[in-house]
Parts: C-alpha cells; sequence; structure tokens
C-alpha cells in the first residue's frame, strides 16, 4: 500500500538531524509525533515498598535518560546524597552525557558503550566484578536487562518509574498509513485506545522483542521491524520505503505500458476501420455506378425498341398504301 503519512509513537527530536525528517524529504512522507504511552514516577513511599535501599549499591545501570532523571528524583525524594564514588554504566554515550544534568561529568566514573548496545558493555562490566549494581527500570522491562541475565551480571532491578497509556480523546481520528511502536505498552495504548485495531488497514512497525510479542498477542502483524542490516528504526522504514516505491514505480510503467498498448490497438482498429469504411464507400459507389449504367442501358434499349417498333408500323403504313394504288 502506498506511504504517505506515519505516525512514530515517541516525542518529536529536538534535533532537526533526526533520521525521520530524512525519510520526509526522501520519500515524500510526513512523519507526525505522538507518544501512546506516557512516564510517570513513583513516589518515594512507593518505591520504599520495594525494600531497595539505594545507598547500599555502588554502581548504576543506566540504559534512558528517563532513569537518570527519576533516579536522581528519587534521590532527593529519599534525601539520599549521591556520593561522588558512585560509578555510572551508560549503554550510550549520548546517556553517558545527559549525566551532566545531575553531576559534574569530569570528577565522576563514567563508562559507556561505544557503540550504543547492551552487548557492548558487557566487557566494562565485567572489568569492575566487584561493584554492587543497581539497574533503575520501567515497570515493563526492556531487553536491555535480558543481555545482563545472559551474561550472568549481578544486579537488582530497581522500579522507579512506570508507564501508562496517553489516551486518545474520544472520536479522535487516526489517519495513518504507518504505526510505529517501541515499547509493549505502546502496543497495548493502541488496542485499548482503538478497539478495532484489527479491522484497521494499516502498517505496523515495532522495535524489540518485547514490542513484537505484545503485537503478536494482540493479534496484530509486525509489518517492518529491525534487522543487521538496519539495525535502526528509521533505517529499517527506509528500506521498507524503499521496496514500496519500487512497487510502485513498477506498476506505473506498467500500467504505462498498458496504455501505450490500448492506444497501439486503439489507433490499429481504428485505420481498420478507416480502410473498412473507404472500402464501403467504393463498393457503394461501385454499386450505384452499375446501377445507373444498368438505368441508362435500359433506357436505351426501350427507346430503340420504341425506335424499331415505329419504323416496322411506317413500313406497314407505306406498304398498305403502295398496295392500294395498284
Amino acid at each position: 500500500m502506498s506511504i504517505k503519512k506515519i505516525l512514530v509513537s515517541q516525542p518529536k527530536p529536538t534535533s532537526e538531524k533526526s533520521p525521520y525528517f530524512d525519510l520526509e524529504k526522501k520519500y515524500g512522507v510526513e512523519v507526525v509525533f505522538r507518544p501512546f504511552i506516557k512516564v510517570e514516577g513513583l513516589t518515594s513511599r512507593e518505591f520504599r515498598q520495594s525494600k531497595i535501599n539505594v545507598p547500599d549499591y555502588s554502581a548504576i545501570i543506566l540504559t534512558a535518560r528517563t532513569a537518570i532523571d527519576h533516579f536522581f528524583r528519587l534521590c532527593k525524594e529519599l534525601r539520599y546524597n549521591v556520593p561522588d564514588t558512585l560509578k555510572y554504566f551508560c549503554v550510550s554515550e549520548t546517556i553517558a552525557h545527559y549525566l551532566q544534568k545531575y553531576v559534574i561529568y569530569r570528577k565522576r566514573k563514567i563508562f559507556y558503550s561505544e557503540t550504543g548496545l547492551m552487548e557492548d558493555l558487557i566487557p566494562i562490566i565485567a572489568k569492575h566484578h566487584k561493584e554492587t549494581y543497581l539497574m533503575p527500570v520501567s515497570d515493563v522491562h526492556n531487553d536491555k536487562a535480558v543481555v545482563l541475565d545472559n551474561n550472568k551480571v549481578k544486579y537488582v532491578k530497581a522500579v522507579m518509574y512506570r508507564t501508562v497509556s496517553n489516551d486518545f480523546k474520544p472520536g479522535e481520528k487516526l489517519d495513518y498509513d504507518m504505526l510505529v511502536f517501541f515499547t509493549p505498552a505502546g502496543i497495548k495504548s493502541y488496542t485499548t485506545n482503538f478497539p478495532d485495531y484489527k479491522e484497521r488497514n494499516v502498517v505496523i512497525a515495532a522495535m524489540g522483542q518485547t514490542t513484537l510479542e505484545a503485537a503478536e498477542k494482540a493479534g496484530i502483524k509486525v509489518d517492518v521491524t529491525v534487522t543487521p542490516e538496519a539495525p535502526s528504526m528509521a533505517g529499517a522504514i527506509d528500506q521498507y520505503l524503499k521496496k514500496v516505491k519500487a512497487e510502485e514505480e513498477k506498476q506505473e510503467r506498467k500500467a504505462s505500458r498498458e496504455a501505450a498498448k490500448k492506444a497501439t490497438t486503439s489507433k490499429a482498429k481504428a485505420d481498420d476501420d478507416a480502410v473498412d469504411d473507404a472500402a464501403a464507400k467504393r463498393s457503394a459507389a461501385a454499386k450505384k455506378a452499375a446501377a445507373t449504367r444498368k438505368a441508362k442501358a435500359d433506357a436505351e434499349a426501350a427507346a430503340a425498341a420504341k425506335r424499331s417498333a415505329a419504323a416496322k408500323k411506317a413500313a406497314a403504313t407505306r406498304k398498305a398504301k403502295a398496295e392500294a394504288k395498284k
């Protein structure tokens, strides 16, 4: 199907260099950013119920800027002064730099994955195996925690915030050709806000194993997801739009060939009809000319017969007169 309008279930990027803006220019599509979910922080009272004592941990594993915000928020509400000795292990350089919002970056022990992948943070964590690790997470755990489990990293997950549905207004339309999801909560919000989701003719893009599983559970067919060749969602969408564009161009070429063939056939038929019309006209003219010649011949024959009869009558009259004189 043709893709003209895409909804990305994330906040609008603050940078104009977002790859989603490049997709708009490259394919002439409209990309709209509208989160299907919103984040709510746990209160200090709710967090205490988890029986997690933050001072017991010497290192923090950070996978998102949201985790950083809620970690420092809760520490403040719990009246815990984060020590300068705390070590930070970040899944990407971008997240590491975000720590500058709360700490003096150059005076802290901050480590991060060069590739932005949790797998590449594991060797760094392994070098600091004596640390006690705490990982701030949402109530819906992401795939990054699975990587830690698979590599037998000893850590404790601390739920510090939750994701809830960002409800749509009653009767609000969802007139998009493609919907892009990043979390199971986004899938849940979609199915809750739009109960007729199974009947909707829309392309679904989803990222993350838990998100794909949530889509499958809801009976939603996922058409676009990340691959080794396109590890980012924007890259995966780019590949999909490229295929769609190629198919549209193929159909256009086919339609053009069929139109040209039809036009050629129509012209040939018109030419044949013209030839037939000309032949018919010539035949009709020939028949008319023949009829005219026959009528003329018949008239001439009748005139000749009339003259012959008159001549015979005159001869008979002369003969009769001659005999009478004798």
